[in-house]
């Protein structure tokens, strides 16, 4: 490890933003912890209390508990210019110069797609995301997403499932895991996939956080998918974040009538982004062909299937409705249902509400 690595770790438990190390690394000639507390120019940058606190970290024994403490939760820091440092940021221009990781960190470098949006989706926005986070996953791609509630666990928690691979990206540290109850969901994360955070452990979650965390979301995929969100969704700032990076957006189209679906559709009116309607959107966009993509089962469909399936075409039904438009009794209704589910054309949701698959 170089001095200016160690030194960029050193700095990394005080939290400083990306403007302050600049200004840091300016005056250095050699970036060393021994350079650093020695230079005149400190009180100038920082207040006196954190460089009374700085110099008392730099002590030989304190930096050396700070690494044990680091190596003793299993968490690797890379720092600008490593070589495991993700080449996908590097060249960015808010490029954190160090991210705390838990996991495999070959995936910085895997082809990959950030997933984002609502915390709150509907159902549509739940069958979608996980739909296509899953076929993404199953070809290779590695889902990139926050770790919030909503359409990122989603994102998560498919590719796990599916035996992919995932990065979740925090918005704190890894001591304040946030939200609570995603912490099996982070260890999972860390086992299979890859954990990180630009914090160091200590750092709780703020309102800042969040949105400044979301930069590097977007950094980090190839492309950055919107399934569901509403206008004034946090998803904003990764869509500005993505176009600013010069990544491609997708946003898939939803209800005009579903607030929840405002900023997709919006971004597709104005050209903003690439529709997304299936994954071969995505592959083509990239320029990727899916080797491992299983070939399609073509299903012969009865008279009374294809009934069900012209009626599920017009939206999601519940039970009831299906009954009545295909003129079918219940009995009957619920074997040709159980049927199709089997089959995989169509899909059961929570109410007894069926949808095409």
């Amino acid at each position: 490890m170089t001095d200016k690595q160690m030194f960029l770790i050193y700095l990394s438990q005080f939290n400083l933003p990306i403007k302050k190390i600049d200004e840091v690394l300016d005056l250095m000639e050699y970036p060393s912890i021994d350079n650093f507390v020695k230079l005149k120019d400190l009180r100038q940058i920082f207040n006196s209390d954190l460089v009374n606190e700085m110099i008392d970290r730099a002590e030989d024994r304190k930096v050396s508990m700070y690494f044990a403490n680091l190596r003793g939760n299993e968490i690797t820091v890379v720092t600008k210019g490593d070589e495991n440092y993700p080449k996908k940021l590097v060249e960015l221009p808010d490029a954190p110069y160090y991210l705390f990781c838990k996991g495999d960190l070959s995936l910085f470098d895997s082809k990959s797609i950030s997933i984002v949006g609502s915390r709150t989706p509907t159902n549509y926005g739940r069958i979608v995301t996980d739909r296509l986070a899953g076929e993404l996953a199953k070809s290779g791609f590695t889902i990139v997403s926050g770790l919030a509630v909503g359409i990122d666990s989603i994102g998560h928690r498919k590719a796990l499932e599916v035996g992919g691979k995932t990065i979740a990206v925090l918005g704190s540290g890894f001591n304040n895991i946030y939200p609570s109850e995603h912490s099996a969901l982070a260890r999972e994360i860390a086992e299979n996939g890859l954990l990180i955070s630009e914090y160091c452990p200590s750092v709780k979650s703020t309102r800042y956080t969040f949105p400044f965390r979301n930069r590097i979301v977007a950094g980090l995929g190839d492309g950055v998918l919107i399934t569901e969100a509403s206008a004034k969704s946090g998803t904003m700032h990764t869509k500005d974040f993505a176009l600013d990076y010069g990544k491609t957006v997708f946003a898939v189209p939803g209800n005009i009538t579903s607030e929840k679906s405002a900023l997709t559709n919006e971004l597709i009116r104005s050209n903003q982004c690439v529709c997304v309607t299936c994954v071969e959107d995505i592959y083509h966009e990239l320029g990727f062909t899916d080797e491992k993509k299983e070939k399609r089962v073509f299903v012969q469909l009865d008279m009374i299937q294809q009934k069900i399936v012209e009626v599920l075409k017009n939206g999601e039904k519940d039970i009831d409705s299906i009954s009545r438009e295909c003129n079918l009794n219940i009995n009957s209704l619920n074997s040709y249902l159980t049927m199709m589910e089997i089959s995989g054309i169509i899909r059961r949701m929570s109410g007894g509400v069926y949808m095409l698959a």
